[in-house]
């Protein structure tokens, strides 16, 4: 049985984008949901507590999230949850709340967006994407799949859940490749 959920929130960290050895991509990045109420007493909004996800996406849509989203984007997520309990080396435990994403993208609640197809129907009709230069010349645009060994990374074991179920993340660019992040002119 799997648990399909929806989950409106923010991006906490900034997505972290690598290749597995089989040439998989995937993105990984942690998602924040505050409930918002309106306390009556006051008559003011107010923030209750924040909820963390790790969110893992793979193929085309972790592609795709690595050049569109950043730290700090309203976004809704959907996909499969799993809880996992873990312990690090010192003892100290603690629970992991994941959602392998099969869908994602911006809230369009707190803005707007600009879309822009990524490449599967313009390559059936003969016509190339627009030059990324965030992207390796030999990046396949029909199935999302990155070259391995093309300077990207390739990850090892998961480390969400290792050492502090996801509690600690790496500074931005300390290790993982990131794709380069692009944004639509207003």
């Amino acid at each position: 049985m799997s648990n399909y959920v929806t989950i409106r929130g923010f991006v906490g960290t900034e997505p972290k984008c690598s290749v597995a050895g089989s040439g998989l991509p995937i993105t990984k990045f942690r998602l924040g949901s505050t409930n918002r109420f309106l306390d009556k007493k006051t008559n003011t909004w107010t923030d209750g507590e924040t909820n963390w996800y790790s969110i893992s996406l793979f193929r085309q849509l972790a592609t795709n999230a690595g050049v569109s989203l950043q730290k700090g984007d309203p976004i809704i997520v959907s996909g499969r949850l799993r809880i996992r309990p873990w312990v690090n080396e010192e003892g100290k435990s603690g629970t992991t709340v994941e959602i392998d994403a099969d869908s994602a993208g911006h809230d369009l609640v707190f803005g707007t967006a600009n879309f822009r197809r990524s490449s599967a129907d313009r390559n059936d009709a003969g016509v190339q994407p627009a030059s990324d230069d965030s992207l390796p010349a030999d990046f396949n645009y029909s199935t999302g799949e990155l070259p391995s060994g093309a300077g990207y990374e390739s990850p090892g074991a998961p480390e969400e859940g290792s050492a502090g179920g996801g509690d600690t993340e790496e500074e931005p660019g300390s290790g993982e490749n990131q794709l380069a992040k692009t944004s639509a002119p207003f």
